[in-house]
């Protein structure tokens, strides 16, 4: 096993200094769902919701939480973002929304986290404006889809879910 980074001399949290290393081009991509009743993701996709366009507001919220990333998650390095994308596949037959997120930098340290909180933000956006129709809803599978720059190099999660295959 790798050993922690985060970690100091006394067993203590740090951020890590990433000053050593080389500035890359970085990509993350993630996503994640969120389940609902059949009549919510109707509603959704007929824009109506009492609270305005779900699907736009989520995407907003997503882009601002990828940004704040670094105050959310304490051991996080405050990063120059130079893309945030957030996008929705509405699937009628799992009565679903997965969303995904497209985080990229140049820099020294990854995106991953930023594209991470990005697609949890977006579906609890998503939750908060519908939970007046539906408290049932079920947020779940965040998972990092794909990796590229960095020293770890370029990752992509394999054909079978969860597979953590590596190129």
């Amino acid at each position: 096993m790798d050993k922690l980074t985060h970690i100091n001399e006394q067993g203590r949290a740090k951020m890590v200094d990433v000053s050593a290393k080389n500035s890359t081009k970085r990509v993350a991509v993630v996503r994640g769902e969120i389940k609902m009743k059949p009549e919510t993701l109707e509603r959704i996709a007929a824009g109506g919701i009492a609270k305005g366009d779900v699907l736009a507001v989520a995407q907003v919220a997503g882009v601002m939480a990828a940004k704040d990333t670094a105050r959310l998650i304490p051991m996080c390095h405050p990063l120059f973002l130079t893309s945030v994308d957030i996008k929705f596949d509405l699937d009628r037959e799992q009565s679903l929304v997965e969303i995904e997120a497209t985080v990229g930098t140049t820099g020294q340290t990854g995106v991953e986290m930023e594209a991470l909180t990005a697609a949890s933000v977006a579906a609890l956006t998503i939750y908060d404006m519908c939970k007046a129709v539906d408290k049932d809803m079920v947020i779940g599978n965040i998972r990092l889809m794909e990796k590229a720059g960095g020293k770890s190099g370029h990752y992509l999660r394999g054909e079978r879910e969860g597979s953590n295959e590596q190129e």
